[in-house]
């Protein structure tokens, strides 16, 4: 006891003078829960939620359906994230903060990797977000090319707000996860570059991916090799309205065209495709980017970068490091094998981080316990239901899935588990303005502001979230935006039973919901009751 003391007084004694203390665990959870990230993640002084419209602790009476944006935490993922918390307290009697949080992290990358059915040779990079995952990412590819890269961006306008920041090397916010003030779209010291955006919005009218992006994305690779510069191409797997660009035939042509001039790096941070999928890409030389916090439900952000093992020997021939990287990483964010890298930097636990990715691990596992056969006849039912709902509804228009092929290695994923619409009124679209209204006024009890029958206003009344509004833009077309209902991980397991009559009617259950959320945006379409929403920075994407 008197050495638990002693740590609760004294800073821990690191080689490197770290300033982490025991006691900072015994900050309360839901503060922990929403520390260690950029301001995206800190909650509204009004509502007490995110940029994402969720809390820092369960609200299980709000409907979740969002999780192409990011989704409220669960009962048993705050449990998981409150026992670890409890866990390491205990470890740090009697070991250092970090000594005991980096043994913590080592055996999380065990985990994520078993879940995921992943061999040891894959590496895991924790990161406080997707978006700090693909800074991440332009790092290494630099090692590994041995020059700056022109990042090329496949889905530019379909993936994180970030993006065109970090793919130039630039600062994607005003602060990093470590605390460190910075100018929003200022150079990162060191990883500064150019970059090419490669929209998938088609150029016709309607609503569809270009048909020409393989041909797009040879270009872009043809035009930047010929200047003399390797290339860091991101793909994407799959985009906010579901989509995924290249083609296996188009990755196939890059590999055989340019050897060692391309690394490319996957945008799986929806987390949307088959654990066959995901090997293939790995076993191609790929990283991956990967987030628990989107079609898993943990809660925003928990970011990863997946790194093959023939890619990570790369690391033994860094010299100078470029110095803007270490306010984006610390110590424990890295795997223990790199050790060369990692005593380049400071031992900075991030306990915010680490928290929600225990929370993502806990939906994660849940997610995997549940028979695959059974995954995948549930993602199927619902699909085909919201497929229906939507088509049925007159203020609503579908936006239709990429064309492409399927394969086995999509697994339960060859279904669809994003589903963009757009709002019309009088057969025409509504305005981005009421777009975003009505995605605020969902999230919130709007009974009073509903005049009718006691039935609409019960309608009325019901908080749900769904995926944040999706601008599109292109030229000599007005700008769009269409909304998302989404089937997330969470879904499947709450829906899960071996008994097939129960696990039926739980599937009917999830479908009532989502027909409820329909009526509710019927409502407020009809009645202009969105309008009175205020808008705050808690909705806006």
């Amino acid at each position: 006891m008197r050495a638990g003391a002693s740590r609760l007084s004294e800073p821990d004694r690191a080689s490197d003078g770290s300033r982490y203390r025991l006691r900072d665990l015994f900050t309360p959870l839901d503060t922990l829960l929403v520390s260690g990230g950029d301001p995206r993640l800190a909650l509204d002084a009004r509502d007490g939620v995110n940029g994402y419209g969720c809390a820092a602790s369960p609200e299980p009476e709000i409907w979740n359906f969002a999780s192409s944006t990011a989704s409220t935490i669960s009962q048993a993922a705050y449990d998981r994230a409150a026992l670890a918390r409890e866990e390491l307290m205990h470890k740090c009697l009697f070991d250092e903060v970090e000594i005991a949080f980096d043994a913590r992290c080592e055996v999380m990358r065990d985990e994520l990797r078993g879940h995921l059915q992943l061999p040891p040779r894959i590496d895991v990079v924790f990161s406080p977000s997707g978006t700090d995952s693909q800074l991440h990412a332009l790092f290494l590819a630099r090692a590994a090319l041995g020059a700056r890269p022109v990042t090329i961006v496949v889905g530019a306008d379909q993936t994180g707000s970030g993006t065109i920041h970090i793919a130039r090397g630039h600062h994607f916010s005003s602060m990093t996860a470590s605390g460190l003030a910075v100018r929003k779209d200022g150079a990162v010291a060191g990883l500064a570059g150019a970059s090419v955006a490669l929209p998938l919005l088609g150029t016709t009218p309607g609503i569809a991916m270009r048909a020409d992006a393989d041909a797009a994305v040879l270009h872009a690779i043809e035009t930047t090799i010929a200047q003399g510069a390797p290339v860091l191409l991101q793909i994407m797997d799959c985009s906010k309205l579901g989509w995924r660009a290249p083609s296996a035939a188009c990755l196939d042509e890059i590999a055989r065209r340019w050897p060692r001039k391309v690394q490319i790096v996957v945008d799986a941070c929806q987390a949307r495709l088959g654990r066959r999928r995901l090997r293939s890409y790995l076993d191609r030389g790929y990283m991956v980017l990967m987030s628990g916090s989107k079609f898993f439900g943990g809660p925003a952000f928990s970011g990863a970068l997946l790194v093959p093992k023939g890619l990570s020997r790369s690391l033994d021939r860094i010299e100078g490091i470029a110095p803007g990287i270490f306010d984006y990483a610390g110590r424990c964010d890295w795997p223990m094998a790199w050790t060369a890298l990692r005593s380049r930097f400071e031992r900075r636990p991030n306990f915010g981080q680490w928290l929600r990715w225990e929370a993502a691990l806990a939906e994660i596992g849940s997610y995997y316990a549940v028979p695959g056969a059974f995954r995948a006849r549930v993602l199927a039912e619902l699909a085909a239901g919201i497929d229906n709902m939507i088509a049925l509804s007159p203020s609503l228009r579908s936006v239709p899935a990429a064309t492409g092929t399927v394969s086995v290695d999509d697994e339960e994923f060859a279904q669809t588990t994003i589903f963009p619409f757009m709002l019309l009124r009088g057969g025409k679209p509504v305005s981005i303005a009421e777009t975003s209204a009505i995605h605020r006024a969902l999230a919130r009890d709007m009974s009073e502001d509903i005049s009718g029958s006691a039935a609409d206003r019960q309608v009325a009344a019901q908080r749900c979230l769904i995926g944040q509004p999706v601008r599109l833009e292109r030229q000599d077309w007005a700008s769009q935006a269409v909304l998302r209902l989404c089937v997330g991980a969470r879904l499947v397991t709450e829906v899960w039973s071996p008994d097939a009559a129960e696990a039926g009617r739980n599937v009917q259950h999830v479908l009532d919901r989502i027909a409820h959320v329909l009526v509710k945006i019927e409502l407020l379409l009809d009645r202009g009751a969105a309008a009175a929403v205020p808008v705050n920075s808690a909705f806006e994407v």
